[in-house]
């Protein structure tokens, strides 16, 4: 299976705070999830923790290397900046990534975080999901429990895989 590809600067273990959540499901494809990833706008009508995303620079509605866009989503106003794009094709996975920020210095937030999107033997799909995240706030993250990341990322999963599941019986 792939991995996720780490920029300079967010490689896990050397990032104050690191989530990675995955799920491998029966009866999907990784065109069957894409669309859902890679439309943004589409995120709250699946995953309740991301809102009021918009673009900047007249780019959308979809991702793509070097779009700006901003959402909100744990309590944070988010910038971001999609950093690495690679739609799934055959025999190889879908990759998104974005570096998103927040607030400034004490407040400061830095995060990468990543998604592969990849079919595998026997009709299944695998969604990774990995972020890395700098500064005092991802400190206060990481002793947070239960993790608010690992949880969160994992409902994006969940809502994610049940909106492909909706929209191929549909």
């Amino acid at each position: 299976m792939n991995s996720i590809s780490w920029p300079d600067g967010y490689v896990p273990g050397f990032t104050e705070n690191f989530a990675s959540n995955e799920v491998i499901v029966a009866g999907l494809s990784a065109a069957d999830v894409w669309p859902l990833l890679n439309t943004p706008s589409r995120w709250p009508s699946y995953y309740v923790n991301s809102a009021n995303i918009r673009f900047h620079d007249d780019k959308g509605p979809q991702l793509e290397r070097g779009a700006r866009f901003y959402f909100e989503t744990f309590g944070f106003p988010v910038e971001s900046q999609c950093n690495e794009y690679v739609p799934p094709s055959a025999g190889q996975p879908g990759r998104v990534a974005w570096h998103g920020w927040s607030g400034e210095g004490e407040t400061r937030l830095d995060v990468h975080h990543a998604w592969l999107v990849e079919d595998l033997p026997g009709g299944r799909v695998r969604i990774l999901t990995q972020e890395t995240q700098r500064g005092k706030p991802a400190e206060e993250l990481h002793h947070a429990k239960p993790n608010p990341m690992i949880n969160g990322h994992q409902d994006w999963l969940d809502g994610l895989v049940a909106a492909a599941r909706a929209g191929k019986s549909a």
